[in-house]
């Protein structure tokens, strides 16, 4: 029996472990502070085109130090400029034109006077020089902060997770999910003697002659704020190609024959993605995996990888199915993201199911590649088990606010209803890819991700969006014997919600389309023959005589 209750446990922890750093939804307590990194202000009125990084990272000490040159064209004429870096980072000075700037610090927000303002449609840059101890994580990647590790050699291993927790904790950056940089370049010293792998590719090292190697990358795509990252370690390096991908691998040195195993997934879920939703986004920045002190993240061409070596979710399946143990959860989901989250991204923090509920959904994708639909559809029905249903999945807009976690689960499991409201998995899977393809490298809104899919199909699909992404609680089918018919209706917070389903009366299935009355079956069938196909569709049925 301990042992029973111990699998029970760590299976239930498992099924919501997956939620790595969602924000706890506030319910309305907001603070100033979370509105002036939830919300684009006036003195955001920029559109930032290019990071460059130059950052001294000194592991004894756990402190950093340097510089971002910030290089934006403003939207409309600016005269002052906001700039976030957490409170306890200090800022040394300003640059514009070699001119020192005057500044105020709000919570962690910087407002700087311009001394030459910057027009509309006009470019301006700011060196922005700063130092401090970053905060440090407790628990990488759910609560934001610098992880500063040693590995099993005694070997500083260094890494950071900021998603969430947002990336102006470690460098100064307009923290909103509305704006990436179309470039980022990162000049990373670091004693000698250790490797830094950042995004992008490598442009090489410089020994700076006083014990520290400076290790440059550089990205030529857009890039999340979150995902611009270091890792610091003694690394050893393998590579490998997926046509004209590079993929790179990182991993501590006493792991690599383990790394050159686990890899290997990496072709055939490339393969899969490529097929269901086209080629990798960041083709020219080259895609690699990156062993890093804490479990995983989604960086851009430099995704975390700390599951290991095992398959699953650190051995776990999240499903309780068993299938989920077929795969590296954190390569096929981390990985996923490269598409759902890096490429399409949400305007605003309160979408973010847009990022974990496709990418969530990713992972039934590879295994329907792998090993069938039916054992994919096996797999999304087993991770129902660790959604709440007792808040929205979209947070509120303009404050900083995440969902609810079940965005992970729920919103793969409301794309595979919609899938089955379809009816048509040819139309499908082309309207997946197209939807992928149309807002690559965009930042894009819950509205649009809706009109998208609604427009594939005769089906309205308002409602179904409304209520599983607006309402907290999934529709209800009823059933009820009603003399000799048997009857259904839907219950729904959204008015007049209708859905057609797939139901199973003996050994014939059958689709319906209930509305929030009562009305007959055109089938005459008995309460106990009907049963609604929930393998396809996420919703609770209820039976009553």
């Amino acid at each position: 029996m301990k042992n029973l209750i111990l699998m029970l446990a760590v299976l239930l922890a498992a099924s919501n472990i997956s939620c790595a750093q969602v924000l706890s939804n506030k319910e309305g307590n907001y603070t100033e502070a979370d509105s002036l990194r939830g919300s684009l202000r006036p003195e955001r009125a920029f559109d930032v085109q290019k990071y460059h990084l130059k950052l001294k990272v000194e592991p004894e000490k756990q402190f950093i130090s340097g510089s971002n040159t910030i290089s934006f064209i403003a939207e409309n004429d600016l005269s002052t400029i906001q700039i976030d870096l957490f409170e306890n980072m200090k800022v040394d000075s300003i640059l514009q034109n070699n001119e020192v700037l005057a500044f105020e610090r709000k919570h962690n927000a910087v407002f700087i006077e311009l001394k030459n303002a910057v027009k509309a449609d006009e470019q301006g840059e700011i060196q922005f020089y700063y130092s401090g101890k970053p905060i440090v994580a407790k628990n990488a990647p759910w609560d934001g902060g610098f992880v500063w590790d040693k590995d099993d050699n005694g070997d500083h291993w260094i890494g950071v997770a900021v998603q969430g927790t947002g990336a102006s904790l470690w460098y100064p950056n307009k923290d909103h999910q509305s704006d990436e940089p179309e470039e980022v370049q990162l000049d990373i010293a670091i004693p000698n003697g250790l490797m830094n792998v950042s995004n992008g590719q490598f442009l090489g090292e410089k020994d700076l002659g006083n014990g520290f190697t400076e290790w440059s990358w550089k990205t030529v795509n857009p890039i999340n704020n979150y995902n611009v990252m270091i890792n610091i370690a003694n690394y050893e390096h393998f590579s490998d190609s997926y046509g004209d991908l590079d993929l790179d691998y990182y991993v501590l040195p006493y792991n690599l024959e383990k790394a050159k195993e686990q890899f290997k997934e990496v072709k055939p879920m490339m393969d899969c993605f490529y097929e269901k939703f086209g080629e990798y986004p960041f083709v020219e920045d080259g895609f690699k995996l990156v062993e890093t002190p804490y479990l995983g993240m989604e960086h851009q061409s430099a995704v975390a990888y700390g599951n290991e070596y095992k398959m699953g979710y650190l051995g776990n399946d999240l499903s309780g199915t068993g299938i989920g143990l077929k795969f590296d959860y954190i390569i096929i989901h981390e990985s996923g993201h490269e598409w759902y989250g890096n490429s399409i991204t949400a305007k605003d923090i309160a979408d973010m199911w847009i990022h974990e509920g496709f990418t969530s959904y990713t992972e039934a994708v590879y295994i329907e590649c792998r090993w069938g639909k039916e054992e994919a559809l096996e797999y999304l029905k087993g991770l129902r088990r660790g959604i709440g249903n007792s808040s929205k999945v979209i947070g509120d807009y303009g404050v900083n606010s995440e969902g609810s976690g079940d965005m992970y689960s729920k919103g793969a499991n409301l794309l595979n209803t919609i899938r089955s409201i379809y009816n048509d998995d040819e139309l499908w899977w082309k309207t997946l890819k197209d939807y992928t393809e149309t807002y690559k490298h965009q930042i894009i809104d819950t509205e649009t991700t809706e009109n998208f899919f609604d427009e594939a199909t005769e089906v309205d699909l308002k409602p179904v969006f409304d209520q599983y992404l607006r309402n907290a609680a999934i529709p209800k089918l009823q059933f009820r014997q009603k003399d000799d018919q048997v009857q259904s209706r839907w219950v729904a917070d959204v008015e007049d919600f209708k859905m057609p389903v797939d139901i199973i009366i003996g050994d014939k299935e059958m689709r319906i389309n209930p509305t929030q009355n009562w009305e007959n079956l055109i089938e005459t069938a008995q309460l106990d023959e009907i049963k609604v196909n929930e393998l396809e569709f996420y919703i609770e049925a209820s039976y009553k005589n």
